[in-house]
């Protein structure tokens, strides 16, 4: 079947994707797999930050072996990079940029290596105790990111998502700076919130105060907001700079 001008019906379309006789040219059942890769990033930024807030204690902790002290430092640092890194990752997808996939690719490599390395420094150092648990918790992690990393190759329908060529992504240093003002500015609304939630829920259900019990729930409570509000915060501020962005380029 052609069209007036003899062209195929389902030739190429604008922004250089293969028509297929489905809206937007994307192969059909293929596209609805490209959130996939952006909720994974979502989780591993969540899970790293709830690493931070459960393991950052560690670091004042003078009983610990060098051994162990070192990786926990170093895992915290990964932590860090690893949300930083996210942020702009999830502004690159907000803003429907054709670099999301491959440097969603670099991202997850560099996890799976400090994964694989991670695990080979446990079983090497005998001040860790062998965890089975551990070990599949690990290999799911990067079983998903290799299939992250599949949906999102050259010319599969999920990464064909990303080709709007309208959105120009702003500068990594305006992204930096939106994500840190982001993560500062949530996490403290986050942790007052928090706390106060936290304080009211103790008074409400009478939570008992002996040695300090209502005053850790709160605190506890708190925390958790000072998670979801950092992270909230940071994805907060990357879409708002890449949403300004598009908006200056239309």
């Amino acid at each position: 079947m052609t069209s007036s001008n003899e062209q195929p019906a389902s030739g190429t379309l604008a922004g250089g994707v293969q028509g297929s006789g489905v809206p937007g040219g994307l192969p059909p059942g293929r596209s609805d797999l490209s959130f996939i890769p952006v909720v994974w990033l979502a989780f591993v930024m969540a899970w790293s930050a709830y690493g931070l807030v459960s393991a950052w204690w560690l670091v004042g902790n003078s009983g610990l072996p060098d051994t162990v002290f070192y990786f926990v430092l170093g895992a915290l640092a990964f932590d860090i990079i690893t949300i930083l890194w996210g942020l702009y990752l999830l502004g690159l997808a907000f803003g429907r940029s054709a670099h999301f996939p491959r440097h969603f690719t670099f991202w997850q490599i560099a996890i799976i290596v400090f994964l694989l390395a991670r695990q080979a420094y446990v079983l090497a150092v005998p001040d860790f105790v062998f965890s089975a648990r551990s070990m599949v918790i690990t290999a799911a992690e990067i079983g998903i990111g290799l299939f992250c990393i599949y949906l999102l190759r050259r010319d599969a329908g999920p990464a064909a998502i990303y080709t709007a060529r309208q959105a120009q992504a702003p500068s990594v240093f305006a992204s930096i700076v939106a994500a840190l003002l982001g993560i500062i500015l949530g996490a403290v609304v986050g942790a007052v919130a928090g706390f106060a939630l936290g304080a009211a829920i103790a008074e409400v259900t009478d939570i008992s105060c002996f040695e300090g019990g209502c005053g850790y729930f709160a605190v506890f409570i708190g925390l958790a907001g000072l998670v979801v509000g950092a992270i909230g915060g940071g994805i907060l501020g990357v879409w708002l700079v890449h949403r300004r962005s598009r908006k200056a380029t239309i």
